[in-house]
């Protein structure tokens, strides 16, 4: 049997590549978007640094409160990172909490997250670290408002690990961590002529960079940490299987079609770490945060469906017996962690 065929991609998938193309691309055309773009960059610039001032202004807060972001535009690693540094420090004594925005969940207003929430009201990474255990998690679209309700509700923390809010005024931090991947910082030109959020100036500023894999530092900084992504296993969304460990899946797979999709930052990341376990698969990239349907589950013609698990939990109340997700962790410099617990001695700034 074929590979089932990829459907069209929609509009929005196709603007994205198109950015993607002028932001990462080498192509004198990719330069030419670049630079007929380059204006509308000075809005991000005046913004970025409205913003940065607003951030550098805020009191330090009650507890401490470590950020795991990202200059550039889309996932980097950061909830993988976010759940390893929320474990490390618990094993280093501290009650962890977690903040998110809740990101493309119905719901924007600041709540707690439990692990049986829907992905669909609360946003896919939301549950996503609710479900990791690594402590109670809150979301909000106003991180403020959500850390105060975190501290109010658990007020036996001593860390709070927010999973992105670099840009965030109104979230006040004790440490500031900058996630690059292999991508890097693409043209190092500000949204929307390159992929940055803020300036790489503001580099200087943050207490490290933390590089996923292979990544390198676009900047010279005193303070740089690594991670490495792992696949642990593969999971079935309903009762039909049992979890197959990352490496032994292959062979599982091996005499099926096999459709893969994910809808993160970077799809080709998943679809790559699927190709290092030796599984080929017809590959679906969809926007980041993308919502799944059933249709779209249904429409696929293979007899395996593989997605991330951050695509999994918006998909666990329709799934058929053909749909599995890829569990991995990040695995970081054991330094990172001793470094922050550190830093957290004291409720110390960097």
């Amino acid at each position: 049997m074929s590979p089932p065929p990829a459907p069209p991609a929609p509009p929005r998938r196709l603007v994205e590549r198109l950015l993607h193309e002028v932001w990462f691309g080498t192509s004198r055309a990719a330069r030419m978007g670049a630079a007929a773009l380059a204006p509308l960059s000075l809005l991000t610039a005046r913004e970025s640094a409205r913003r940065r001032a607003q951030i550098r202004s805020l009191p330090p807060p009650s507890t401490p409160v470590v950020v795991v972001g990202n200059l550039v535009v889309g996932g980097a690693g950061k909830t993988p990172l976010t759940i390893a540094i929320s474990r490390g420090l618990r094993a280093h004594g501290h009650q962890v909490g977690l903040l998110c925005s809740g990101y493309r969940g119905a719901r924007t207003e600041a709540r707690l997250v439990s692990p049986s929430d829907e992905a669909l009201e609360h946003g896919d990474e939301a549950v996503l670290l609710a479900r990791a255990g690594c402590g109670p998690v809150a979301a909000g679209r106003h991180r403020g408002e959500a850390f105060a309700l975190l501290l109010r509700e658990h007020p036996e923390l001593t860390v709070v690990v927010s999973d992105d809010g670099l840009q965030h005024v109104h979230l006040p931090r004790t440490v500031e961590l900058a996630v690059f991947d292999r991508r890097g910082a693409g043209n190092g030109r500000l949204l929307p002529a390159g992929p940055l959020r803020e300036s790489l100036l503001a580099l200087a500023g943050m207490d490290a960079i933390v590089l996923n894999g292979q990544a390198v530092c676009p900047v010279p900084h005193p303070r740089v940490f690594g991670f490495r992504m792992v696949a642990e296993r593969f999971v079935p969304l309903t009762a039909h299987h049992e979890p197959i460990a990352a490496t032994d899946f292959a062979r599982f797979a091996a005499q099926a079609p096999v459709a893969a999709l994910a809808g993160i930052g970077e799809p080709e990341r998943f679809f790559d770490m699927l190709r290092g376990l030796g599984i080929r698969a017809q590959t679906l990239p969809l926007p980041d945060h993308a919502p799944l349907e059933r249709t779209l589950i249904a429409s696929l013609r293979a007899d395996l469906v593989l997605m991330t698990a951050k695509d999994a939990v918006k998909c666990v109340g329709f799934a058929d017996p053909r749909c599995w997700a890829l569990e991995v962790s990040a695995e970081p410099d054991p330094q990172l962690i001793s470094w922050l617990a550190e830093v957290l001695v004291g409720h110390t700034s960097a």
